[in-house]
């Protein structure tokens, strides 16, 4: 199996992310914060896609359109964790409903995407 820089680079760049974080924590949980949610994946996943489609602007518009619809259901996550852990819940009751909120948002956000048409 030969890989090449496009397949190892994106998960290169996210465990040097990850690195950052824990690092920055340290100092500042704002700043941990934004560099957590930065666009680090769409780039990487779309380079992804490009590549592998050999720039197909169709393939490429595709993918973006169900990146926007898979944000919301990715906002709720973060709304849910967000509330739950003000209410003082542990981290893996806070993970549990995040991903329970994502799941169920996914789930109708497919639906959506049959019900328009887009697959």
């Amino acid at each position: 199996m030969h890989l090449k820089l496009q397949d190892i680079l994106p998960v290169a760049i996210s465990v040097l992310v990850i690195i950052l974080v824990a690092i920055i924590e340290k100092q500042n949980k704002t700043f941990a914060a934004i560099t957590a949610t930065m666009p680090m994946t769409i780039p990487l996943t779309l380079w992804i896609v490009y590549s592998s489609s050999g720039g197909d602007k169709q393939v490429v518009s595709s993918f973006t359109q169900n990146m926007f619809l898979s944000i919301l259901p990715t906002v709720a996550f973060v709304i849910a964790i967000w509330l739950s852990s003000r209410a003082g819940l542990k981290l893996l009751p806070v993970l549990g409903i995040g991903y329970s909120v994502w799941a169920l948002g996914s789930g109708f956000m497919l639906l959506v995407r049959q019900w328009l048409g887009l697959g």
